[in-house]
């Protein structure tokens, strides 16, 4: 489907939308829609076999057969890989670390080394970059004419520092979930403390409630008119209530 639009057409600020636009209309989108119920099919990244040709861009296309797409210009893989700086063109300057000098120059070997320092080979690319830097505004006041070479040198330091950056990034991920969980584990403990505080304090609550006492009557005593005889019978409602409730929270 992308295969069949002109790439100059996908390239741009504001690129003109695909052409298979134009096969979604609301007849069209009506005719999936019972396909998928007759199919019983619901999840709509699901595909749908033996479509009509005027349907076939109204479901999700299939994966590319080698693993390649493009959009809008820019191309794009299955496989999450960070490619090579020999792989785009550019070149990669030589390790300095020591523990890298006996390893080969390549990017995609340095990757794999066990030894490779992130922070310390991009202190020093920066350190070559200042450097570079100050040789080129001393080229400039010299003799402009000869910049380009040290222009193209700082530019292959730009492009293996952002190479570095990016080799860092799974480690960068890793620690953002580690501390994403943390953060989460904290959080759920605190709650967790403030829950049994409250239970805690509901405890001693109902215990002072449960060991107040009500005097009881006395056999000879003058009858109790009904007020009072009906605030007894409430407090001891209340009471009774609330052991029943001290005996659910023990």
């Amino acid at each position: 489907m992308a295969d069949e639009e002109d790439p100059q057409s996908l390239v741009g600020t504001f690129p003109e939308p695909p052409s298979f636009y134009k096969d979604f209309t609301p007849a069209n989108v009506s005719r999936i829609e019972e396909l998928r119920k007759a199919a019983g099919i619901e999840d709509l990244a699901s595909r749908l076999p033996d479509v009509p040709e005027d349907l076939i861009n109204l479901q999700p296309p299939a994966e590319p057969e080698n693993g390649k797409w493009r959009v809008f210009g820019d191309h794009y893989t299955l496989e999450d890989k960070l490619p090579t700086l020999e792989e785009v063109g550019a070149v990669s300057l030589p390790p300095t670390h020591p523990s890298r000098l006996q390893a080969s120059p390549s990017s995609s070997q340095v990757a794999q080394n066990n030894h490779y320092d992130h922070a310390l080979e991009l202190k020093r690319l920066t350190k070559s970059l200042l450097l570079n830097f100050l040789e080129l505004l001393t080229t400039l006041s010299q003799n402009p004419g000869h910049a380009s070479a040290k222009i193209s040198d700082i530019n292959t330091l730009l492009i293996n520092i952002h190479h570095a950056l990016n080799e860092y990034r799974p480690h960068q991920a890793r620690e953002s979930a580690a501390e994403l969980m943390q953060d989460h584990l904290d959080t759920i403990r605190r709650e967790t403390t403030s829950v049994r505080e409250g239970v805690d304090r509901a405890r001693r609550v109902l215990e002072g409630l449960g060991s107040l006492t009500f005097a009881e009557r006395e056999a000879s005593q003058a009858p109790v008119d009904e007020e009072a005889e009906k605030k007894l019978r409430k407090q001891q409602d209340g009471l009774t209530l609330w052991n029943c409730a001290d005996a659910l929270l023990a």
